[in-house]
């Protein structure tokens, strides 16, 4: 009779509230400045091939500094996650990613 107690190993699909793959938006603020939008665009389409940039929302701040953009991606992973919010994150011209 052993006395070793059996290490499971977490099955990191049961720990995520996200079910893969599935919609996820992701906001994005910057200034409102030529080629935020283009620039958003293409860090969501390098992680997401199938990513539709004519789902993309826009929202101006009320004095019209910021711009909002709402990017819904087909979240495929919880490493995929962490390495778009951290491409949007390190980006120059992207203040906030939400």
């Amino acid at each position: 009779m052993s006395t070793e107690a059996t290490i499971e190993t977490p099955d990191p699909r049961k720990e995520s509230l996200i079910e893969y793959p599935s919609q996820f938006p992701i906001k994005v603020m910057g200034d409102d400045a030529e080629g935020f939008v283009a620039a958003v665009t293409k860090v969501a389409e390098e992680f997401d091939p199938t990513f539709d940039a004519s789902t993309i929302e826009l929202r101006n701040s009320k004095g019209g500094k910021y711009l909002g953009v709402t990017i819904t991606i087909t979240a495929t992973s919880r490493e995929q996650l962490d390495n778009i919010y951290r491409a949007l994150s390190s980006h120059p011209m992207v203040k906030v990613v939400l």
